[in-house]
């Protein structure tokens, strides 16, 4: 392990309850630690047998306007990606999630409430090192004026630029280098967000059913609905990139490359890790990269449900 970064998992166990965004389902959510090696697997303990569902880009079987990960017909867990990317952006890499419905809780929109719970849990450090997807050439996949491309780098950094004739987002672009510390900061609070003349035509589809002010970013033609309007200047941006880090996290580690996405969303990034991994000369698994301080500061049980997200429930500590 000398000079190997280790692998982590959570201290705790930890849990909270919320809505799923499409479904509107309410649904309890437990984060259990586990051994290493393990990766990201759901446990749906409302089914016979408890099944499991591993989170990686081979059992995503649906990708309208979410990302499903599923181990058979009628057992899926949906709307993954924001859990995702506070894993990814938290650095941890081993995690059972026992849930008791199909889809991930909404919580406000964003991973921030996820960031809250793994800190709570706090992090610890495995025997076993840390394995990292290290990107040797560039892969790139369009869907008309959407791409998504990865390409070779020293560290992971996430290139996203949007476009939108809603004249509120219009065009925004963003880059990040997933430095410690700089997803909480930069990227976890950016929450989902829609557009009003699509709420019917999204719920006859069975979509967005949970969808409210609470947890999205709702747009009309010419004004934000939410009465405390963006947390980020370019928080559409920016929640496009949590987007991407999410889906890019279902390739069973961290990356080590860049990502760069001009309008492209979870479909086109789920083909991209398709398009990579068919390709065996364009990436290897290495446990060796630059090394950089992974922390997690504890939280005391006081402080537990006294900060900014009421829908998280206790913490198992």
């Amino acid at each position: 392990m000398a000079g190997k970064i280790a692998q982590k998992t959570l201290k705790n166990r930890i849990k909270c309850s919320g809505i799923g965004l499409h479904s509107g389902a309410k649904v309890h959510m437990v984060l259990n630690p586990a051994a290493p090696d393990t990766g990201v697997v759901f446990r749906r303990v409302d089914l016979p047998g408890q099944p499991l569902i591993h989170a990686r880009f081979d059992q995503v079987t649906d990708l309208r306007m979410c990302t499903t990960v599923a181990a058979g017909e009628g057992v899926s867990i949906g709307t993954v990606e924001h859990l995702m990317a506070a894993l990814a952006g938290m650095g941890v890499d081993n995690v059972l999630i026992d849930i008791d419905g199909p889809e991930v809780p909404v919580m406000d929109g964003s991973s921030a409430p996820f960031v809250f719970l793994i800190e709570c849990a706090d992090l610890i450090e495995q025997v076993a090192p840390r394995r990292y997807l290290k990107v040797l050439k560039p892969v790139e996949v369009r869907d008309g004026a959407a791409s998504a491309a990865l390409l070779p780098d020293e560290g992971f950094t996430i290139d996203f630029e949007i476009e939108f004739t809603n004249k509120i987002i219009g065009r925004q672009a963003a880059a990040f280098s997933l430095e410690p510390g700089r997803f909480k900061a930069d990227i976890a609070r950016a929450r989902t967000f829609g557009f009003v003349q699509e709420v019917e035509q999204l719920r006859a589809m069975g979509l967005a059913r949970g969808g409210s002010l609470e947890n999205a970013v709702v747009l009309g033609h010419d004004r934000i609905l939410n009465d405390d309007g963006l947390r980020y200047e370019d928080e559409f941006v920016r929640h496009k990139i949590l987007d991407a880090l999410g889906d890019l996290y279902l390739a069973g580690g961290p990356i080590v490359g860049r990502y760069e996405g001009r309008r492209s969303g979870h479909a086109l990034n789920n083909k991209l890790l398709k398009t990579l991994f068919a390709d065996q000369s364009a990436y290897t698994w290495t446990t060796y990269a630059k090394k950089v301080r992974e922390t997690s500061r504890p939280v005391q049980a006081a402080e537990v449900g006294s900060r900014l997200h009421p829908a998280v429930a206790e913490a198992s500590l």
